[in-house]
């Protein structure tokens, strides 16, 4: 089973949309950018003061939320959450995306546990395709040059 999920996050990330093509070369923030889907998170970034990191030296690996991801949350989250009141909430939401390191597709084992930035642990379930917490990942192993992007289609959130 793993070694079949580990050949569908290759062929994933083979097929990645042509902004990530060159992706290694830029940083985590850049690549991103590039890849236009991200509007939301990077926003989001800014307004956590979180930018300066994610273009850091890491390495870091971010499972990054689309803007679609953001969108199905309940209305209004997302523009509570970019208040300045609530930016430590902020701060721990986007944090629980992040991992120290680099990690790869191929470093996954099923139902590994990972410490987040944000200090809480994220599971991973290889069962059903690639899972992080209740997030699908849809796209792996996007190479930036401070660490790794996972796309999923969720907002993972941290437990209380």
């Amino acid at each position: 089973m793993f070694k079949r999920t580990a050949l569908a996050l290759a062929t994933t990330a083979a097929f990645a949309t042509s902004a990530f093509a060159m992706g290694h070369s830029k940083d985590i923030v850049d690549t991103a950018a590039a890849a236009g889907s991200f509007t939301t998170l990077l926003a989001a970034a800014e307004a956590a003061g979180l930018v300066e990191t994610l273009k850091g030296e890491g390495p870091l690996t971010v499972f990054a939320p689309t803007d679609e991801a953001f969108a199905a949350l309940p209305e209004g989250t997302v523009e509570t959450l970019l208040l300045p009141e609530n930016r430590d909430q902020l701060v721990a939401i986007l944090t629980y995306h992040v991992i120290a390191g680099a990690v790869m597709s191929g470093d996954l084992s099923d139902d590994m546990t990972a410490a987040t930035v944000q200090g809480a642990d994220i599971t991973i379930d290889l069962d059903n395709g690639v899972m992080v917490n209740d997030a699908n990942v849809v796209t792996a192993d996007i190479e930036a040059s401070n660490g790794v992007i996972h796309v999923i289609d969720k907002v993972i959130m941290p437990p209380m």
